[in-house]
């Protein structure tokens, strides 16, 4: 029987903390289960869930376009910051991140992840898939098309664990 999400991620949560970038993307389809298993890992753990839509939409509001482009990577680290530190916890679980890949934004969402997993770890839900031994979200054709090397980061697929 193949291992879930979950135990996969609490597996990971052990091997990612002498790492570098202490970074675990669940990269699955929509609805292939990454919130409820950061849902049953928060309550293992006891790690701060956050949505990061709602989260960071919230803080950006009272900015203009342009501030919101040049100060999502401090408003993004300091958001985590604080439900890190009112956790108790130097794990942080996030869920919805497309916002990050808003086009308006011009941020590259995986580089703003591995930055901001320097200090904490992180685990993200990624909407995407596996391909060519890439991470990839959306289709090449959408303006919020990522493609990225797997490197410098672990991950936990509904497949398999890589």
């Amino acid at each position: 029987m193949p291992e879930s999400l979950a135990e996969q991620l609490i597996r990971k949560l052990e091997e990612v903390a002498g790492l570098y970038y202490r970074l675990i993307l669940v990269v699955a389809p929509a609805g292939a289960g990454k919130t409820s298993a950061l849902q049953n890992v928060q309550e293992r753990t006891g790690a701060p869930l956050v949505n990061v839509n709602l989260e960071l939409s919230r803080k950006l509001l009272e900015l203009t376009g342009r501030q919101r482009a040049l100060q999502i990577p401090r408003v993004l680290t300091q958001l985590l910051d604080e439900s890190v530190s009112q956790n108790s916890n130097d794990i942080v679980l996030l869920d919805n991140i497309e916002i990050l890949f808003d086009a308006s934004l011009k941020q590259d969402p995986l580089r703003l992840l591995q930055g901001i997993s320097r200090n904490i770890t992180v685990v993200a839900a990624w909407s995407g898939l596996i391909k060519d031994n890439c991470v990839i979200y959306a289709v090449p054709e959408h303006p919020e098309y990522c493609r990225y090397p797997i490197k410098d980061f672990l991950m936990v697929t509904k497949e398999q664990s890589t």
